[in-house]
């Protein structure tokens, strides 16, 4: 069967409308499968930064590139420049097409991100305010708004050796110039904010950013890294979401509620997204959660909107437990990846 075969009702038609050019782009490239020239998705590209969401977040940015305050920009939630950046990546911005993506950017990159490859909510000399969602979480945004700054190599090769433990002391060897802290405390996605544990929260955050380097960039060590990950996200059934839960000891609740923008609040959706850009979509490992997925929309063929940032973020992104373009485009990313065309 099909992905479009799959659906109650045809939605894709309802993702190409006009009003909404950024989703509207992310449609064609993705699901439609036009490639990034097309002139219908260089269209919708000039329109999402012209009109919608992207043009509104922009319009909030100071001249110098950060938004609320200067810094290393976690801090407010969720309008900070670390936020910022994060949706309009998720909103399809490019840094190509307004250079004011492009200076915040390098921005982030000039004060959130230490020599060592590390992004920290500290800053630059703070190592120790990195955690693997956010260096999954911003990562992700700079490769998906096209910034090309070769700091982000160091960045990611990082991300990888945070997975694999390679050239990492453990936390207690506070002499050693590289090694894990209170938060990023281990390899394989271990944090303290989950009891030490690994936490699946970080490891999707990881795995996105890891999925979305192109193939022909990623290092052995890259590699080693993504393998590891799909080993651990697999190791159980995604759709029960049994991961290690370190502070109840039962899997949150939000694993189940689909939700636009997504931050380090994770839901099941995003380690599916995860698992199908790295050619796992169809593992049969990830058969029950692609039926969750499917189970979870409308007449329609459309996805609600079950987790947001109302009031929190520089936009509102529609109306919750609404059926929702973002949350549907999500949705059928995945699907068009397990179940083919």
């Amino acid at each position: 069967m099909s992905w479009r075969a799959a659906l109650n009702a045809d939605s894709l038609t309802w993702l190409l409308e006009e009003g909404e050019p950024a989703v509207r782009r992310l449609a064609l490239r993705d699901l439609v499968g036009l490639p990034e020239e097309a002139p219908e998705v260089c269209a919708a590209l000039g329109a999402a930064h012209r009109q919608g969401p992207i043009p509104a977040i922009l319009a909030q940015m100071h001249p110098d590139g950060y938004w609320v305050e200067p810094g290393a920009g976690y801090l407010p939630k969720y309008r900070s420049t670390v936020w910022s950046l994060s949706m309009l990546a998720q909103l399809g911005g490019s840094a190509a097409a307004d250079g004011r993506i492009a200076r915040a950017c390098a921005y982030l990159l000039d004060h959130a991100l230490t020599p060592l490859g590390q992004f920290s909510a500290g800053g630059p000399q703070a190592p120790s305010g990195t955690i693997d969602c956010l260096q999954g979480n911003l990562c992700t945004a700079l490769i998906g708004l096209g910034h090309a700054d070769a700091r982000l190599e160091g960045a990611m090769d990082y991300l990888a050796r945070s997975v694999t433990g390679e050239g990492i002391a453990p936390l207690e060897d506070k002499a050693a110039p590289l090694r894990y802290y209170a938060g990023k405390c281990g390899p394989l996605f271990a944090c303290g904010a989950n009891g030490s544990l690994a936490c699946a929260w970080g490891a999707a955050k990881v795995m996105l950013a890891l999925a979305k380097w192109p193939a022909e960039r990623r290092s052995p060590r890259i590699e080693r890294a993504i393998a590891a990950g799909v080993g651990f996200l697999l190791g159980v059934d995604p759709a029960t979401a049994a991961y290690p839960s370190g502070m109840t000891g039962k899997p949150s609740g939000n694993w189940w509620k689909f939700g636009f923008p997504v931050f380090y609040i994770t839901d099941i959706l995003q380690i599916a997204e995860a698992l199908a850009l790295l050619g796992y979509g169809r593992d049969p490992r990830l058969a029950s959660t692609v039926r969750l997925i499917l189970d979870k929309q409308d007449p329609q063929g459309r996805w609600a909107l079950e987790y947001d940032y109302a009031g929190k973020t520089w936009v509102n992104m529609g109306a919750k437990k609404a059926p929702n373009k973002w949350v549907t485009l999500r949705a059928l990313r995945v699907l068009r990846a397990a179940l083919g065309e």
